[in-house]
């Protein structure tokens, strides 16, 4: 029996997927002329000897167009931090208003496995809200495995389109079809290792999180202020966990409750997404250009059945690839991340359904960050490297079937293509993570913010943070899609920066219509 697979549904994050499909991704700036980089002395209270020469680094910044960027050497293994370096690109956005600005205010996009040097390279102006860019040097940086950084490799793009692409001979569910991707998981996973220089047993949050100290520290901060978004809050509460006395202005939205296993993650995600595709067929019906007609459950039943359709029959894309229900899903996906692109699905659902599959294919190119066939960044090895790393395998098979009864009456529309072999079962490093709750005890006030129906993080996750971590603030947004600042609620805007800005949290339990 194919067992829930861990949810292939966080891989966007708040990335360039949202930006591009709202048509907000910013052009190319040019350079600027040269100009002095400023560097801070680095904090280097209380180091360890042996981690000193991290510590004591000073950046050689350089312009790159409107920002500097630098590149900060770190361990490897930081329980070992003589067996050898990794590099963590970062680059800056210097605070824009007058006066000596607070500091450094890290970002992470999300991911695991999205550029934060893309972030804020291609759109600041989304990663941090115009206040709060006045006053912070806004940081971005790619965590180790990631991007410009020591980074996961694995397959070349044609490889990389079969492994996505392909679709298995045998039929869905059968033992056959299960082999099939689980060798198709293997030969991944074999890539990855032999193409990524020893570096896989360490691709986890908690070196990242340390990696994290390590940037606060060089950029001259005493205590880490931080904006992460999705699996970006996982990473800023590890920190906290690992550094509470070093926790600054924390601000953690879209959540991932750190106690849950991979197994839950799976499929709350899939309720979630459910739930938001349910949203946009209520929306999809209203309106003379849906492809569906009835109620919403009838329009469900009949997504169900094109879904069902191009399993058995995929539809061929002009560059060869073939549609199946699960390139399909991964569209449906995609476009349900925001409310903005619910417009962009009616367009690939409506031609799908006509027998073409080329606008779905745009949205599932959007996903996978793919152009003419390139890949224009390894988000998908670096997910795959951090998730088998973070999460251990230890489902029994009573929840595994417990959880595949409940993916069936809950998400029926979703749950048959969101089934199937764990790939982390053949990932050649077994995890080293636990997934317990994070009080983080002595840590500064930490804001947790959380959207309603948000279908990647699930509200319930960010309420599960707050309330596990000692200083926890929950702020609540009502509404549609992934994450919930600077998405245009004011009220959500103005508890995260006035925090951000003058330290002063928010009440605990605020809730933004």
């Amino acid at each position: 029996m194919p067992s829930v697979s861990r949810a292939l549904a966080a891989l966007a994050g708040m990335t360039a997927l949202t930006l591009t499909l709202s048509g907000c991704l910013y052009a190319a700036i040019p350079d600027a002329a040269p100009r002095p980089a400023a560097s801070a002395t680095p904090d280097v209270a209380g180091v360890s000897p042996e981690l000193l020469p991290f510590y004591s680094q000073t950046l050689d910044w350089t312009t790159c167009g409107q920002f500097d960027c630098a590149t900060v050497t770190a361990p490897l293994d930081w329980t070992q931090p003589a067996t050898g370096e990794i590099e963590l690109a970062i680059i800056r956005s210097r605070a824009e208003g007058a006066g000596e600005p607070i500091g450094s205010l890290l970002t992470n996009p999300g991911g695991p496995g999205a550029s934060g040097v893309s972030f804020v390279r291609d759109s600041v102006t989304f990663a941090v809200g115009d206040p709060v860019r006045q006053r912070f040097h806004t940081i971005g940086f790619d965590p180790r495995g990631v991007g410009e950084s020591t980074a996961v490799t694995c397959f070349e793009p044609a490889d990389m389109d079969a492994y996505l692409f392909d679709i298995p001979e045998g039929e869905r569910g059968s033992a056959g079809w299960t082999d099939e991707l689980l060798a198709a998981h293997a030969d991944f996973a074999d890539a990855c290792e032999a193409n990524s220089d020893g570096i896989l047993p360490y691709i986890t949050t908690e070196n990242s999180a340390r990696d994290m100290d390590l940037l606060r520290a060089v950029l001259g901060d005493t205590q880490l202020n931080f904006l992460g978004y999705s699996y970006g809050t996982f990473l800023g509460a590890t920190y906290a966990k690992l550094f509470p006395e070093k926790v600054g202005r924390l601000v953690l939205d879209g959540a991932i409750d750190p106690a849950i296993p991979g197994i839950d993650v799976g499929i709350t995600q899939a309720l979630g997404f459910e739930s938001a595709l349910r949203a946009y067929m209520a929306d999809c019906v209203q309106d003379d250009g849906c492809p569906f007609r009835g109620s919403v459950d009838e329009a469900m039943a009949d997504l169900g059945t094109l879904l069902a359709g191009v399993d058995r029959d995929p539809l061929r894309n002009a560059d060869g690839r073939l549609l199946g229900a699960d390139s399909l899903m991964t569209a449906i996906v995609a476009a349900l991340y925001s409310a903005d692109s619910w417009g962009f699905l009616t367009v690939a659902l409506t031609d799908a359904l006509a027998g073409d599959p080329a606008s779905a294919f745009q949205l599932v190119d959007f996903y996978y960050d793919r152009q003419e066939g390139v890949y224009l960044n390894n988000q998908t090895e670096a997910f795959r490297a951090y998730n088998c790393m973070d999460y251990p395998l230890d489902a029994t098979p009573e929840a595994e079937a417990e959880a595949e009864a409940l993916l069936a009456a809950e998400a029926p529309t979703i749950a048959p293509y969101w089934e199937g072999p764990d790939p982390c079962e053949v990932w050649p490093f077994p995890a080293t993570g636990v997934r317990e709750p994070i009080p983080a005890e002595g840590a500064a006030p930490i804001v947790v913010v959380g959207t309603t129906n948000d279908p990647a993080t699930p509200y319930e996750w960010s309420v599960s943070m707050a309330d596990q971590l000692s200083s926890g603030v929950l702020v609540t947004r009502v509404g549609e899609g992934h994450t919930g600042y600077n998405k245009g609620n004011p009220c959500v805007d103005a508890a995260v920066e006035t925090y951000l800005l003058d330290g002063t949290p928010p009440q605990d339990g605020l809730r933004c219509e």
